[in-house]
């Protein structure tokens, strides 16, 4: 891949943007992280994955509006991909949405716009003390993913913040509880895997039907959505895993994991 790099150790994940100046994305990032999370989902080594960039500058600035804007070159793609140009846009996020494992978003630098968007569609955030979060669509001509920033923030404040078009920092999002924690720059790789591996830790099986249970419930009522995390919870039951996760804590040892 041109502007993705995906790099396993220690049962995790890291995939990186590196896109300079600012890694805007055009239709071939999209499709990269697309293949890049979707990579990911047949790998039973892999517990957790990270979501970063590269660069001081920006986690990513939203589409690149320069030359053929977000569209970017069309001419080669699928007859499904010229015909609907947002396509590959909503199957990078449903990449990482709908990734096996859980997502940890590493946010470095401004999440703008569609990186915003990104940045809620990962599962724990953390940031940089120099990120800072916006969809500043409106001031461009265009509009963005509001339903994203709701995820993140709640109604009023996400159409404060689609409205007016203005940045909000990683501190204040940690204050609002969107993010876990803001650490300098240079730490940020690091917390980031120091929690990869509290969550590597655990059950594969576990995390992955922790995972698609709650995207599952995330918008059903509440009495649709304990029954169905029931259900899943009868499912973990049927795999060894959970009962030497049990006998693990009985017996005050680590687990060995089968994946059976």
């Amino acid at each position: 891949m041109r502007w993705i790099t995906v790099e396993r150790s220690d049962h995790v994940a890291t995939v990186t943007l590196d896109r300079p100046p600012v890694n805007a994305a055009d239709t071939e990032t999209y499709l990269e992280i697309r293949e890049a999370f979707a990579g990911l989902n047949d790998d039973r080594d892999v517990r957790v994955a990270i979501f970063t960039a590269a660069g001081k500058r920006a986690f990513m600035a939203g589409a690149d509006l320069s030359g053929d804007g977000p569209r970017g070159d069309i001419s080669e793609r699928s007859a499904t991909h010229t015909t609907d140009p947002g396509l590959a846009v909503r199957e990078a996020m449903w990449a990482i949405t709908d990734c096996a494992v859980p997502v940890i978003g590493a946010i470095n630098g401004a999440a703008i716009g569609g990186g915003l968007a990104f940045a809620a569609c990962c599962d724990i955030i953390l940031a940089a003390e120099e990120a800072w979060f916006a969809t500043t669509e409106i001031n461009v001509g265009l509009l963005g993913a509001s339903a994203h920033l709701s995820l993140l923030v709640g109604r009023h404040k996400a159409r404060e913040m689609f409205f007016t078009g203005e940045r909000v920092s990683a501190a204040e999002l940690h204050r609002l509880g969107a993010v876990r924690r803001v650490v300098p720059r240079d730490e940020l790789l690091g917390a980031a895997r120091e929690l990869a591996a509290e969550l590597a830790s655990k059950s594969p099986i576990a995390l992955r039907l922790a995972k698609e249970s709650m995207n599952r419930v995330e918008f059903l009522p509440l009495k649709d959505a304990y029954r169905s995390e029931q259900d899943y919870t009868t499912r973990m039951l049927g795999f060894e895993d959970s009962a030497e996760a049990r006998r693990a804590f009985r017996e005050r040892r680590d687990p060995d994991w089968k994946w059976r």
